[in-house]
């Protein structure tokens, strides 16, 4: 994708009235309404665990675009982790590159996005950890070891489990306080 058609989806994606969540995957503007309760609920569940094994230089950021137009992506994480001085900026867009995962809780509306989508655009996009939420299957997914096309690994829990979540957050992701849909 040309940096120049990259921009043209990025101003019709701008151009959308406020309350929606969008994203960019190739050719593809991808529009959300916003969540449910369950998933705001569940989404502090798994951020409390987080904030707690941060990295000091790691911010906690909720519906930042974590853009890549070289490869013509532009993704919304549920939850991201970023260099503080990444934020220090009036935009709501950061290099996609500079996240250390992206967080995401299955939407029930369009599952395929966060299974599908997502799990081709963030290993394209350099994020190196990406955790998926599925209230609707009761399961917690880390895709990780990325080579630029692709994750390497893969570890699934059902709720109540535990999952090991790697440096440079390095805890044990308690999963029992998550609530299915």
């Amino acid at each position: 994708m040309t940096p120049e058609h990259f921009a043209l989806l990025e101003e019709a994606r701008r151009s959308l009235p406020e309350g929606f969540k969008v994203e960019i995957s190739g050719d593809t503007i991808v529009v959300m309404v916003g969540p449910s309760g369950i998933h705001q609920r569940n989404l502090l569940v798994v951020r409390r665990q987080f904030d707690a094994h941060a990295p000091l230089e790691l911010l906690p950021s909720e519906n930042t675009d974590l853009v890549s137009p070289h490869v013509g992506k532009s993704r919304n994480p549920d939850l991201t982790y970023l260099p503080g001085d990444a934020l220090e900026t009036a935009a709501n867009q950061v290099p996609a590159e500079l996240a250390a995962v992206a967080v995401e809780l299955v939407s029930p509306s369009n599952p395929e996005n966060d299974w599908v989508g997502k799990v081709r655009d963030y290993p394209l996009m350099g994020i190196p950890l990406y955790l998926l939420v599925d209230a609707r299957q009761r399961t917690v997914t880390l895709f990780s070891r990325p080579d630029g096309s692709r994750y390497h690994r893969r570890e699934d829990v059902d709720f109540g489990e535990t999952l090991r979540i790697p440096e440079p957050f390095g805890f044990e992701l308690v999963t029992t306080g998550l609530l299915p849909y």
